[in-house]
């Protein structure tokens, strides 16, 4: 009788913990880029620092959009990632670099939460890039 090879299952290691909790964080990241970007758009005045003094001197109704944009793509990159989609792989790389330089432009107005999404981003793309080929179907 023949024997069958899995050759996936052979691929996988003990890191593809770090793609599910990758997947896993960048719907977390999702949800509070969505959370920022709804209190931007709806109490402004919320933030420490007027819009004037932000890096990019830009009304937070327009902060608002963006990361509230950012938030909904992370969301759903994030289910992607977990299903093993390459594209999910792709865009969530992507995202985080972009999140990342949003929330550095953002620091003023939210020094903390920033920082803390900043950090989430570096984790996202670490686990994406270096052991995020493990979970592709």
């Amino acid at each position: 009788m023949a024997q069958t090879f899995d050759k996936s299952a052979s691929t996988r290691t003990a890191w593809l913990g770090w793609v599910y909790f990758a997947g896993i964080m960048m719907i977390t990241v999702g949800f509070f880029q969505a959370i920022s970007g709804l209190v931007a758009l709806f109490d402004d005045g919320y933030y420490l620092v007027g819009s004037s003094g932000l890096v990019v001197s830009v009304d937070y109704t327009a902060w608002g959009f963006v990361h509230l944009i950012l938030g909904i793509v992370a969301f759903a990159a994030g289910f992607a990632v977990m299903t093993g989609k390459t594209w999910g792989r792709t865009v969530g790389i992507i995202l985080a670099v972009v999140s990342a330089v949003v929330n550095m432009a953002f620091i003023p107005a939210y020094p903390l939460w920033s920082i803390l999404i900043i950090a989430m981003d570096v984790i996202i793309i670490y686990a994406l890039a270096v052991h995020g080929r493990e979970a592709a179907e």
